[in-house]
C-alpha cells in the first residue's frame, strides 16, 4: 500500500489537533475543579449530581420555610404569653370582686378595669406576623380574625348574640415541602374551645323548683372522684326542707328525672354520686335547685368576659348571687386560662420540632453535597496527573510533526 507524504502530514496534523484538544480538556478540568462539566463527559455522573442538586435546592426551600415558621411560632408564642399575663391580672381583679364588703359602684369600677384588659387582649388576638397575615389566623381570613359586633339584646334585655367572634376558617397554614411547618394558630382553638365546667362537668344554679326564684344557695365547680362511674349524664340536685332539717336529690335528668342519691344536707355539705362530687354552701331554701351537666369545649374567652363584666356591672344582687355567679366567672376564668397555656405548651412543642428538623436539614444538605462533589468533582491528584500525561503526549505530537514535516522531497534537495 502506497502512503503519501500528504496522506502523513494529514495524520500528524490531527494527531496534533486531538491532543491540543485533550490537553485543553484536561486543563479546564484543573480550573473547574469539575470531573464533569456537560452530561456527555459522563452520563450516570451528571444524573447523579443533578440528583443532588435537586435535593439541595429542596432543602434550601425548606430551610426558608422553617425560618419563616419559627418567625410565626415565636411571636405566637409571645402573643400567649401575653395574654396570659392580662388572663391573670384579670383574675386577680375577680378575685378582689368575691369581697363581701365591695359595693355595686365598687364592682362596677372592677368591670371597667377588665373591660380594659379585656379591650387589650382581643389586640393580642388580632396581632400581626409582620408579614400582612395574622398569627392566629387558622387558615386564612379577608380581615382581622376576630370581631368586636355590637351586643343583640331581646325585650327582656338578655343578651342573644354579638361579641367577639372568630372570623377565620379552623386549622393552620402550612408550608415546606419537605416537611410541613405552621404559619399560624388556629384562632378558634385558642381564644373559643376551652372546655367548660371544670373539664369533665359544669355545675350551675338553676331556678328554685318551688318559687321559681333564683337560689339563695350556691354551687362550686366539684370535682372527679372516680373517672370510671362518671356517665356523661345531666343531673339536677334539689334540696328540700327548711334548716336545720333538710335533704337533698339527686335526679338523673337524661334518664328521665330519676332519683340516684339522697341524704340530709347540712351547711357546706358534699354530695357524691357518679364518680362526682361537689359541695352546696350558703343557705339554700326549700326547692333550690342546681344542675349538672357535661363539659363541652366549646367555652370562648371574650364571651366569658363579656358576662364576667356584665355580672360585675349589675346592681341589687343578693349575696348568695354574687357569690355564686364569682365562683362560675373564677371556674370560666380558670379554665379559659388553662386553654391558652395548653395551646402556648403546643407553640413551645412546634418550636422544639422546627430546631429537631433544622439539624435534619443541615444533615441531609451535608449529604447531597457530599454526593454532588462525588458525582462531578476532579480528584486533584489525579486531574494533575492527567493534564500532565496530556501534555507530555502533545510534545511528542509537536515534534512527531517537526519530524514529518523534514521528510518532504524539497527537503531532502535542500540537505
Amino acid at each position: 500500500m502506497r502512503l503519501a507524504t500528504n496522506n502523513m502530514f494529514d495524520a500528524s496534523i490531527a494527531t496534533l489537533q486531538r491532543r491540543q484538544q485533550e490537553m485543553q480538556e484536561a486543563q479546564q478540568r484543573l480550573t473547574s475543579g469539575k470531573r464533569v462539566e456537560k452530561a456527555s463527559d459522563d452520563p450516570t455522573g451528571a444524573a447523579r449530581a443533578e440528583r443532588a442538586r435537586t435535593s439541595i435546592g429542596q432543602v434550601d426551600a425548606s430551610q426558608r420555610a422553617l425560618e419563616a415558621s419559627r418567625n410565626s411560632m415565636t411571636l405566637a408564642e409571645s402573643a400567649l404569653g401575653d395574654a396570659n399575663e392580662l388572663m391573670q391580672q384579670i383574675r386577680e381583679t375577680l378575685v378582689a370582686a368575691g369581697n363581701a364588703s365591695y359595693s355595686d359602684p365598687e364592682r362596677k369600677g372592677l368591670a371597667t378595669k377588665i373591660q380594659g384588659l379585656r379591650d387589650q387582649l382581643l389586640a393580642i388576638a388580632n396581632r400581626t406576623d409582620g408579614a400582612g397575615g395574622y398569627l392566629f389566623s387558622g387558615q386564612g381570613t379577608s380581615g382581622t380574625p376576630f370581631l368586636d359586633n355590637p351586643v343583640q339584646r331581646d325585650a327582656n334585655g338578655a343578651r342573644i348574640g354579638g361579641g367577639v367572634g372568630f372570623e377565620g376558617i379552623s386549622g393552620s397554614v402550612t408550608t415546606g415541602n419537605l416537611e410541613n411547618y405552621p404559619l399560624s394558630v388556629d384562632g378558634r382553638a385558642a381564644w373559643e374551645q376551652a372546655r367548660s365546667g371544670n373539664g369533665t362537668f359544669e355545675t350551675g344554679p338553676a331556678p328554685n323548683a318551688l318559687t321559681g326564684k333564683a337560689s339563695t344557695g350556691y354551687i362550686d365547680s366539684g370535682r372527679v372522684t372516680d373517672p370510671a362511674l362518671v356517665t356523661g349524664d345531666s343531673y339536677s340536685i334539689v334540696i328540700s326542707g327548711t334548716a336545720p332539717s333538710q335533704t337533698y336529690t339527686v335526679f338523673n335528668e337524661t334518664q328521665g328525672h330519676v332519683p340516684v342519691a339522697s341524704d340530709n344536707y347540712s351547711g357546706g355539705n358534699t354530695i357524691k354520686f357518679d364518680g362526682m362530687a361537689m359541695t352546696v354552701a350558703g343557705t339554700p331554701s326549700d326547692g333550690d335547685t342546681f344542675s349538672v351537666k357535661p363539659s363541652t369545649a366549646d367555652l370562648k374567652l371574650f364571651e366569658v368576659l363579656d358576662r364576667t363584666i356584665e355580672s360585675l356591672k349589675t346592681t341589687g344582687r343578693t349575696a348568695p348571687e354574687i357569690t355564686q355567679t364569682n365562683l362560675m366567672n373564677l371556674r370560666d376564668v380558670d379554665a379559659v386560662m388553662g386553654n391558652l397555656a395548653n395551646v402556648r405548651s403546643q407553640v413551645g412543642e412546634q418550636m422544639n420540632n422546627l430546631d429537631g428538623s433544622e439539624s435534619r436539614l443541615q444533615t441531609l444538605k451535608v449529604y447531597n453535597k457530599a454526593e454532588q462533589s462525588a458525582a462531578e468533582d476532579l480528584d486533584m491528584t489525579q486531574g494533575i496527573s492527567d493534564f500532565q500525561n496530556q501534555q507530555t503526549g502533545y510534545d511528542a505530537a509537536l515534534k512527531t510533526y517537526s519530524m514529518v514535516q523534514r521528510m518532504s522531497l524539497f527537503q531532502y534537495i535542500n540537505s
